[in-house]
């Protein structure tokens, strides 16, 4: 059994070239895979042809002993009757007009060419070998030339269409009935759709061109949703146009584009669908409306190549030589650049002739070294000009065989097109990438699998260039796949030192993390609900293990949910573009960049992106951490990144947030040396009054977190062996003029820990009453200012230096942190108690005194101390409870 069958939502094209291959062979029966679109199924309805299509349920398809495919080559475009391919002996006739993919399907007889329409081959076959047709067959072919070719409109289109088309003019064809079909009248409900169409569309530039996307959402199948696409780019004007539309539970792709830098059946083929450059279509599944569109994004960056010109390929500038040089100094040239053919110039300017590699190691081994190149060099050659497009680039290097083309404007050369460069542009994968991707000369990076391996071996120490490899080695055994992520690959391609290594597996991160510690003698720590773990090696080195992962949001500004994930689905979801690298870590590929959203050239540029528009809808902290990326690394916030920022602020997520993660991002920002630069970012964005309504960026408030700047500055100096949390002091800085009660609203707020939070309220008290104190007083005893700044911690005084408007203040806290507080007394409780004095109420009291009298001169030594003692506290007295106390009683004073 025969069966001629096309691809699913059959078109005109693949009706047509049914109906033409049933006369090819008559004994076979017509079978459509699927549905049709609904002006095919108008037409078969209408027209007076009888055309005879078996029903799939009819057809025994394990008898089916030759299939003839038309308008296809993707098996999975075949429906049910995909299962004919898996009988033994089958005979697959295949009749075809769309680009080759891989995944083709091969035939044991095919016609395929790239032309506008498949029918166009059935129409050259008539034509050869003298097959007559009806009047009715020829207005169904010709009606669907002119749809696949957008009436002759689309790049797709060939000098044969129109011969074709001629062709079947002559025969009959009736182009009133095709433009009946193929011109629908719009009804008020298709109308409406449109409208929305044209709506949601919005136009992206990528890689210089412009693209327009648009979606909608409909709880039906509509089957005019092809001709609303195509009366949008009409009615616009558009060069391209992808529409995605979520109907009846599945989300379809249809794609329309008139331009060549942009193949829409490419596109398409990633998602599982079909067609050509100009046209195509796919059924998208397991996925969203909004993920099918993010993942159009991403594959856009991918497919949208802008047409390149000489002057854009060429490499420049130009090695060369004079006519004059000796081939043996030429050739040395050549060796230290490793290049294969070098220019002649005349003056620097003016290419007079070529000499390549070949001929100069030829001459050297004939003795004619000292020859000049003049003398052996080629002057037969073409150039190009700057102008000159890739296809002129390709006739010359592939179909001329010349190795070597100069770029020249008039007349001067610019640059050259060698082979190699041709070969890495057909490939996109430059093997010559500049080494330092920041070089200011570097190119945009369209490279998304590069090796950094050098880059590794250069940065990192031995050690951990063997746990690296050890960690792919693991991964491998286990048949998972391991990467390297975020801030390493981000440092290293900024030639900064501090690489932490963060680890995302393809596979249980768990078991991964286990089976390293195992073979590194280490311990692990997991959490099984975000399935990852921490490794910790014997040598300290902890190592963060994630299983690849993607996070969604039930609602805005709400905890991450977490799904099992591949690597790039883990990495589309971190926050930013300068952090979604990863490098692969498994031996085969060990070493390779994993670049999928062209994070590259924002690291190149020096720019915080996100990665997607909702970024910070779905989580607000974001922003936080823009701005400390921004300032740590010196880099520039994304006008676009800004937009959304301030979209963020105004729709007050921040009401929402968890406050935990807020806290957390606001200490990470705070623990900076200097601050300040965030906190003016801060303000801009109007971020200041989520910590605090009343909180402002003032002169004032400027000044205090500047002297606090300072301040800190000047204890990080000292180089004491003094834990302090800077993030604490800048935070007690900005509420240095507000309540206690508007801090303690803000810790809430933030959800502090208990303990946190009554000691920074504590000292945000403390402060103050010290403040206030030191202010008042003229000439205070040293022992009054010890007794007033003893009770503050590190942070509190760091704090009180920032605020404190005399100077006289600053210098006394500067002499407390300094000195005051290391000073000790001769005498300690210890040799209290040996000198007779009972323990009691009174033994702090006198060691207090004690100290006091030494903070103010008034004893020196040893000796002075008993003195002191015998004086104010004899020993007789204080048995008996008694003794002389000095008039200003040092409460609270602790002894040292």
């Amino acid at each position: 059994m025969d069966v001629i069958t096309s691809h699913l939502n059959a078109d005109f094209d693949s009706l047509a070239s049914m109906v033409a291959a049933k006369k090819l062979y008559p004994e076979a029966v017509m079978a459509f895979s699927g549905s049709q679109e609904k002006n095919v199924r108008a037409f078969l309805d209408q027209s007076s042809h009888t055309f005879s299509f078996e029903r799939q349920k009819n057809i025994p398809l394990d008898q089916v002993k030759r299939l003839i495919v038309v308008d296809t080559r993707q098996s999975n475009r075949l429906g049910n009757l995909a299962k004919c391919l898996k009988n033994p002996d089958i005979d697959v006739h295949i009749y075809d007009h769309h680009p080759t993919t891989p995944g083709d399907l091969q035939g044991q007889m095919e016609v395929i060419k790239e032309v506008g329409s498949t029918t166009t081959l059935f129409a050259q076959i008539f034509q050869r070998d003298n097959i007559s047709i009806t009047l009715e067959e020829a207005t169904l072919m010709a009606t669907a030339i002119h749809e696949d070719t957008g009436f002759f409109t689309f790049d797709t289109t060939t000098p044969e269409d129109l011969e074709a088309m001629a062709w079947l003019l002559e025969k009959g064809a009736d182009l009133h009935v095709a433009a009946q079909f193929l011109s629908q009248e719009l009804t008020t409900h298709d109308v409406t759709h449109l409208h929305a169409l044209i709506k949601s569309a919005t136009p992206y530039t990528i890689n210089g061109i412009k693209v327009v996307v648009t979606k909608m959402a409909l709880s039906e199948y509509v089957d005019e949703f092809a001709l609303l696409v195509r009366r949008f780019m009409d009615m616009e004007n558009l060069d391209n146009l992808l529409a995605l539309a979520a109907m009846a539970g599945r989300v379809y792709l249809i794609a329309r584009s008139r331009i060549p830098e942009l193949n829409v059946g490419k596109l398409a083929r990633e998602f599982g669908g079909g067609g050509h450059a100009s046209a195509a279509s796919a059924t998208i599944k397991n996925m969203t409306l909004i993920e099918a569109e993010e993942h159009l994004l991403q594959l856009l960056h991918e497919h949208v190549r802008p047409e390149s010109t000489a002057g854009d390929l060429m490499s420049s500038p130009v090695i060369s030589v004079k006519p004059t040089m000796p081939i043996a100094e030429a050739n040395q040239l050549l060796t230290r650049y490793n290049i294969t053919v070098l220019p002649v110039l005349e003056d620097a300017k003016h290419i007079t002739g070529t000499i390549s590699r070949r001929v100069m190691e030829k001459s050297i081994h004939l003795g004619l070294g000292n020859k000049p190149v003049s003398d052996y060099m080629t002057t037969d050659y073409a150039s190009l000009p700057t102008s000159a497009t890739l296809a002129e680039i390709q006739q010359l290097i592939i179909e001329n065989r010349q190795r070597f083309i100069p770029v020249l404007d008039k007349s001067i050369l610019k640059g050259v097109i060698t082979r190699t460069d041709l070969l890495n542009i057909l490939v996109n994968n430059p093997a010559n990438l500049p080494k330092n991707l920041l070089d200011p000369q570097a190119s945009p990076s369209t490279v998304r699998h590069r090796n950094l391996n050098h880059m590794m071996v250069e940065a990192l120490p031995k050690n951990r260039m063997v746990l690296l490899k050890t960690i792919g080695e693991v991964a491998k055994n286990l048949g998972y796949a391991a990467y390297v992520v975020g801030g390493f690959v981000r440092d290293l391609l900024l030639r900064v030192k501090k690489l932490d290594i963060d680890i995302v597996v393809e596979g249980d991160g768990i078991l991964f993390a286990q089976k390293l510690a195992d073979q590194m003698g280490g311990s692990i720590r997991a959490h099984e609900k975000f399935r990852t773990a921490l490794v910790k090696l014997p040598d300290g080195l902890k190592i963060d293990v994630a299983t690849a992962r993607l996070e969604y949001y039930d609602h805005p500004a709400a905890m991450p949910t977490v799904e099992l994930s591949s690597i790039k689905l883990d990495l589309y979801r971190r926050d930013f573009t300068i952090n979604a690298m990863a490098i692969h870590l498994n031996p085969e590929k060990f070493g390779t960049l994993v670049d999928f959203f062209n994070c590259q050239n924002d690291i190149k540029d020096r720019q915080i992106r996100i990665l997607h528009n909702l970024s910070f809808v779905e989580d607000p902290t974001r922003i936080f951490r823009a701005i400390r990326f921004e300032q740590r690394m010196g880099f520039q916030i994304g006008k676009h990144t800004e937009k959304l920022i301030k979209n963020a602020v105004a729709m007050k997520l921040f009401d929402r947030f968890a406050g935990r993660r807020f806290l957390s991002e606001l200490r990470y920002l705070l623990s900076v040396d200097d601050p300040l630069p965030s906190i003016q970012r801060l303000a801009k964005f109007g971020l200041l009054t989520i910590l605090s309504p009343k909180l402002k960026l003032d002169p004032r408030q400027h000044h205090i977190l500047e002297e606090t700047h300072r301040a800190l500055s000047w204890h990080k100096l000292l180089y004491l062996d003094e834990p302090c949390e800077h993030w604490m002091v800048y935070l007690l800085a900005l509420w240095a003029r507000h309540s206690p009660k508007e801090f303690n609203n803000f810790c809430q707020l933030v959800e502090m820990s208990e303990k946190k939070k009554s000691f920074l309220l504590r000292e945000k008290v403390e402060i103050h009453r010290v403040n206030y104190a030191l202010q008042r007083m003229s000439k205070p005893r040293i022992s009054v200012v010890y007794r007033l700044l003893g009770g503050l911690s590190h942070e509190g005084l760091l704090c009180l230096m920032g605020i404190s408007r005399k100077k006289s203040s600053k210098k006394f806290i500067s002499l407390f942190v300094t000195h005051l507080r290391h000073v000790k007394t001769e005498i300690h409780g210890n040799e209290l108690k040996e000198l007779g004095y009972p323990t009691g109420p009174a033994f702090q009291t006198i060691l207090s005194h004690l100290l006091a009298a030494k903070l103010d001169d008034l004893v020196h030594d040893r000796h002075d101390e008993e003195k002191f003692l015998a004086t104010h506290f004899p020993l007789h007295l204080v048995k008996k409870g008694k003794g002389h106390l000095p008039p200003e009683l040092p409460v609270g004073m602790k002894s040292q």
